[in-house]
């Protein structure tokens, strides 16, 4: 599937993913509440809410087998961009360099969505069709917990689990906070 990811809102997770690993960053942005496994995130200029969580489990498997391998920081991002016309943009980022042009892999409560990379915008991150957005936000708010699977360019396959505990609050304070 081919799509265009918009720059500022690619620009805007990415800055989320960086800022939530890298200390030294974090004057830039302000985070405003913790909500149990979700925290939400308010950057000034230009006006962006998001709100973030880290995997309550990760997995990782070569040739059927669990495997033990390095990958840096791993987050599930909703994206709010008020001077975009963005109400909610998921996006994942993987920790690692995703294969290109597979679909990442996401089931919440059953129902199932793809996620899709663009190496030209970012390696590590995958973000669903801009017509899935809401759809998969809506799961999200009635699902207990998401399953991000996803393949890195050396084709070892990830699982990863988020908690849905305070997503309904949290993606409500981002949407709220960047009206």
């Amino acid at each position: 599937m081919s799509w265009n990811i918009s720059r500022g809102v690619a620009a805007a997770a990415i800055l989320a993913g960086l800022t939530i690993g890298a200390g030294a960053q974090a004057q830039e942005l302000t985070m405003v509440e913790s909500m149990t496994d979700w925290s939400v995130y308010v950057d000034q200029n230009p006006k962006v809410c998001f709100i973030v969580s880290q995997p309550t489990k990760s997995v990782a498997r070569r040739g059927g087998q669990d495997v033990t391998v390095n990958r840096g920081d791993i987050r599930f991002h909703i994206s709010v961009i008020p001077g975009q016309g963005v109400a909610g943009e998921p996006s994942f980022m993987a920790g690692y360099p995703l294969k290109p042009d597979e679909a990442v892999k996401m089931e919440v409560g059953g129902t199932k969505f793809e996620l899709y990379t663009d190496a030209a915008v970012h390696k590590e991150y995958a973000w669903t069709a801009p017509a899935d957005d809401t759809r998969l936000i809506a799961a999200m708010r009635k699902g207990a917990d998401a399953t991000v699977t996803g393949v890195s360019a050396r084709g070892t396959t990830t699982i990863d689990t988020f908690s849905l505990r305070g997503f309904t609050a949290a993606v409500e304070k981002a949407e709220e906070l960047c009206k």
